[in-house]
């Protein structure tokens, strides 16, 4: 096979094809397994030596979708319960696409207005569904994780000022560890961007009051006046085992007293906010100083969309502008644009999905969704209550159910073995798909209910099947 200056006539016949499988792939979503096990027999067909000549076109998305078809974990269907992972709405999907047909490098408005243009209004779009004020700014990224960084590295800039320092030019040497202060909510994602920063992973101090990981305000507060200088706390909107949420309102009370940056992790909590039975738990969100969040959880558009949003949106192009090089604008040029408020450079147009679904759905969509999300989170957790061999831990405050299998006649101290075990064969199984956790110190399942077209029967038959499960590993009397 030559170059693919041979098969120019292709690509139309491959995204055809591609059209093709899309349609039963969808519908098949609401019934087939999240995971079969004993389609991986055919991932091996994806390997061996790097071809020669090549297949060609067709054969090649022949056999990816063949494969995929069979082998994917249905991550984007309404029975996977793991992490928190929503789906694709329709509009998001068919945007998705369309940033790979239109393949644009949404690096600045010079490389692509459209791009940029799209970003622009989507990011003003996200404010204001979040019910932010006007002035802030911010930042699509790949994931939360990295709308952690950006936030955090913002953060950081501002910490070197006011040690008179330029953290950007001259990075951290010389300069004191910055304090970083947060409940015992803060996620992992927010350590690894303090350890991508230079700060470490192990820099936050955490203020807990109890095992579960509840802030302890006053010892916080303490430790802010003990500082006597600039420190950054982090709030969190969305604990990952329960859904439980810090109180923003007093930790922004707390860096306001004390002169500190207020970032706040969000997720998936920020998502609160659109519901009024539930946006009193991100009350004060507006006086923090950065939140990050994730698209591909609760917005429901395609990996990889996270976005960081920051009261003081001028100082994403202090932190992340290039420096140099002669042929590139900087982050003030008219030519400039978002890859100079962020850390990536040359970057898909991953606003399109986010721009898509705003538009077809907007407000009252999205806070639709929601709602019918915290109602299937009360339902779960009823039928759990109800369930003789099941435990609730925790209250479900948003789409997060902890809970554990807790039959009769079984010893507090063999619990932990058993909850182990029904997270590992949950997820072999496949009917559903959730994973174990550990909550206050005991094993757990923590399913997460964030995908559009999840129904009350896909919550039922979760039950069921962990049921099933309990039932079938509990340890013999």
């Amino acid at each position: 096979m030559a170059d693919p200056d041979s098969e120019r006539a292709a690509a139309a016949g491959a995204l055809a094809r591609v059209h093709a499988a899309a349609g039963p792939y969808l519908d098949s979503l609401a019934d087939r397994p999240v995971y079969d096990r004993s389609a991986e027999k055919l991932l091996h067909e994806l390997g061996g030596p790097l071809p020669e000549g090549g297949a060609g076109t067709e054969a090649a998305v022949e056999l990816l979708l063949r494969v995929g078809a069979a082998a994917a974990t249905t991550s984007s269907g309404p029975r996977f319960f793991h992490f928190v992972t929503g789906g694709s709405t329709p509009a998001a999907l068919a945007a998705d696409w369309a940033a790979s047909l239109f393949d644009q490098n949404a690096f600045a408005r010079v490389s692509s207005a459209f791009g940029h243009e799209v970003e622009t209004v989507a990011l003003d779009w996200l404010r204001q569904l979040f019910g932010l004020p006007e002035g802030w700014g911010g930042a699509l990224v790949a994931s939360a994780t990295f709308a952690n960084f950006t936030s955090l590295g913002c953060a950081t800039q501002w910490w070197g000022e006011r040690h008179g320092a330029d953290t950007v030019r001259d990075g951290l040497s010389g300069l004191p560890r910055m304090p970083v202060l947060s409940g015992g909510y803060v996620h992992a994602s927010a350590r690894k961007a303090l350890q991508m920063l230079g700060h470490g992973r192990d820099a936050v101090e955490v203020f807990a009051r109890d095992a579960v990981g509840r802030v302890d305000l006053a010892a916080m507060d303490a430790r802010l006046a003990e500082l006597g200088g600039p420190a950054v706390i982090i709030g969190n909107a969305g604990e990952v085992n329960a859904g439980d949420v810090d109180p923003v309102a007093d930790l922004a009370e707390l860096a306001e007293r004390h002169g500190a940056w207020l970032h706040v992790d969000g997720a998936f909590g920020l998502f609160a906010a659109l519901s009024p039975r539930t946006a009193h738990l991100v009350a004060g969100i507006e006086r923090a100083d950065s939140i990050a969040a994730d698209g591909h959880k609760w917005l429901n558009v395609p990996y990889e969309s996270g976005f960081a949003l920051i009261r003081e949106p001028a100082r994403l192009g202090t932190a992340f502008g290039m420096p140099g090089a002669a042929y590139l604008p900087g982050p003030q040029d008219p030519g400039g644009g978002y890859a100079l408020y962020g850390p990536e450079s040359s970057r898909r147009a991953r606003a399109l999905p986010v721009w898509a679904t705003l538009a077809a759905y907007g407000r009252t969509g999205y806070r639709a969704m929601v709602e019918r999300h915290l109602d299937l989170a009360q339902h779960l957790a009823r039928r759990v209550e109800q369930a003789p061999d099941l435990e609730l831990l925790a209250e479900a405050r948003l789409c997060i159910v902890c809970f554990r299998a807790a039959p009769p006649g079984v010893p507090e101290d063999a619990l932990d073995d058993l909850n182990r075990a029904v997270a590992a064969a949950l997820l072999d199984d496949g009917r559903v798909y959730a994973g174990g956790t550990v909550y206050g110190g005991r094993a757990a399942l923590r399913p997460a209910i964030v995908n559009w077209r999840t129904t009350a029967d896909d919550v039922d038959l979760f039950v069921d099947v962990v049921r099933e499960l309990v039932s079938r590993l509990r340890p013999a009397a």
